[in-house]
């Protein structure tokens, strides 16, 4: 791993998939804006900031879901 390689690109997350915006969240779950801070707020989804600007990774949301999923399931 190179020291000068941003820490994105080291995390995987390099591409513009790699992290998505609330109204991207949004669209994908089919969800409001309120409904998507409280998932965050609660930390039922894991989301950084950047700025001022959140930030979910695509992992965390494949995460969220699978949690869900597990859950109906049992």
């Amino acid at each position: 791993m190179n020291a000068q390689e941003p820490a994105p690109t080291r995390l995987g997350l390099s591409t513009p998939e790699g992290l998505l915006t609330v109204p991207q969240v949004m669209a994908r779950l089919q969800l409001g804006r309120s409904a998507i801070y409280d998932l965050i707020r609660t930390r039922q989804l894991a989301s950084i900031t950047l700025g001022r600007a959140r930030r979910i990774p695509t992992h965390a949301l494949t995460d969220f879901i699978r949690t869900r999923l597990d859950q109906e399931a049992a």
